[in-house]
């Protein structure tokens, strides 16, 4: 019977052993982990702005271009335009790319504009934007397949960013007849036309398709774009500015609401669920990192109210879905401020609203981030990189979970 009853506490103290070290490492693992969130932290909140999104790496240049035309050589086309070019101003627009654009006002209301870009068997494109994007605009497009056997030249309306919103033979240029060219010559491709307007747009938009790919008959569908630039051009003094003047604003929004509702607030739900037992860590990390975030996101809202206002585009879904998402998480602080002693009868019912509207805002934010980013149409550098960042903080969350059905 001594045996046995030492035998049974041995093996007492073996499991309990066992469970303490066991416990051990689980606390030293959740040690290492937090390390990992405060190094994402400090990492997203160091260097927002560090990545180059923007799909294209365009610089301004002092007037020359490749492949045989620049601002300070004269143009010599081979073949006969109707209005005279000896007096065109020329500007490089977008040197990556070899665009040079000339234009000149030839009357009162009538503008002539030559675009020489390199010819690189793909269509060119030049728009005139009301707001410096994309949808609104109207753009002229031109095409010479490199073995000659096609080629043409239209006008597009750009009502949205879908192939079927990229409507031909539509368009608010009022092009004049009979004015439109389109010429190779020495490997480059020249597209003239003529505006019958008093002052034409003055925030510009170039793009170049893919490589071998043209608009053919009977629908005229234009493939979208391998690259793209925008830029402001004042016609008076000859000078341009290149990029959108509302692109730091759109960047510095997409920014904020990352930081904001797609890291900060998540990590402060990941510490409030699996953290608990840092008696005071948890609740002052959640606290000030859901605050942080819900500040962040507070400018981020405001800042795309503002942005929309610019660009009188109604990204409506988008909006309302951020609106929600402020507002809950306003409803969040609110019940912060009412919270109830640990004691009391209805702070279970609290919890269970405190942690649903919690989730829902993640779910939200995380859901409206993507489709902002894919409204922002910026590239697949945003979403790569904040889809590496919530995939490192779900598969955190993952861990802790599985730790947490261990341990019950």
């Amino acid at each position: 019977m001594n045996q046995i009853t030492i035998h049974s506490h041995n093996t007492n103290l073996t499991n309990k052993f066992t469970n303490t070290q066991t416990y051990t490492k689980y606390k030293e693992m959740k040690a290492h982990i937090a390390l990992i969130i405060f190094i994402i932290c400090f990492l997203a909140s160091a260097n927002p702005g560090s990545s180059q999104v923007n799909g294209s790496s365009s610089s301004q240049g002092d007037g020359s271009s490749s492949q045989g035309d620049s601002c300070s050589s004269k143009l010599n086309l081979s073949v006969p335009l109707l209005f005279d070019t000896s007096k065109l101003n020329c500007l490089p627009v977008w040197n990556a790319q070899g665009f040079i654009l000339r234009y000149s006002q030839t009357s009162s209301n009538i503008w002539s504009f030559i675009l020489s870009v390199p010819n690189q068997n793909s269509y060119i494109s030049i728009g005139f934007s009301p707001n410096g994007g994309m949808v609104g605009s109207s753009a002229i497009v031109g095409w010479i397949s490199s073995n000659g056997a096609s080629g043409g030249m239209k006008q597009y309306y750009l009502s949205g960013y879908g192939p079927n919103q990229v409507v031909p033979n539509r368009g608010n240029l009022p092009i004049i007849n009979n004015s439109t060219l389109i010429t190779s010559q020495s490997s480059r491709l020249y597209m003239a036309f003529q505006l019958q307007t008093n002052h034409p747009l003055s925030r510009l938009i170039y793009a170049i398709g893919p490589n071998g790919v043209f608009p053919t008959v009977p629908s005229f569908a234009l493939m979208q774009h391998q690259d793209k630039v925008s830029i402001t051009i004042n016609y008076a003094t000859g000078s341009s500015a290149l990029g959108n003047p509302n692109l730091n604003l759109k960047r510095s929004h997409g920014v904020l609401n990352i930081l904001g509702w797609g890291i900060f607030i998540i990590m402060g739900a990941i510490v409030a669920r699996y953290f608990k037992d840092w008696d005071q860590f948890w609740f002052n990390f959640h606290v000030s990192v859901q605050s942080l975030g819900f500040v962040l996101g507070l400018i981020g809202v405001i800042s795309g109210l503002i942005l929309n206002n610019q660009l009188h585009i109604d990204f409506n879904l988008h909006k309302v879905l951020g609106i929600i998402i402020l507002v809950l998480a306003c409803l969040q602080i609110m019940a912060f401020v009412a919270r109830p002693k640990k004691g009391s009868k209805v702070r279970k019912h609290w919890n269970l609203y405190h942690h649903n509207i919690g989730r829902i805002v993640i779910i939200l934010s995380i859901a409206n981030i993507f489709y902002g980013i894919h409204l922002g149409n910026e590239g697949s550098g945003w979403m790569v990189g904040y889809g590496i960042v919530l995939a490192i903080l779900i598969s955190i969350a993952v861990i802790f979970e599985i730790g947490l059905w261990n341990k019950s």
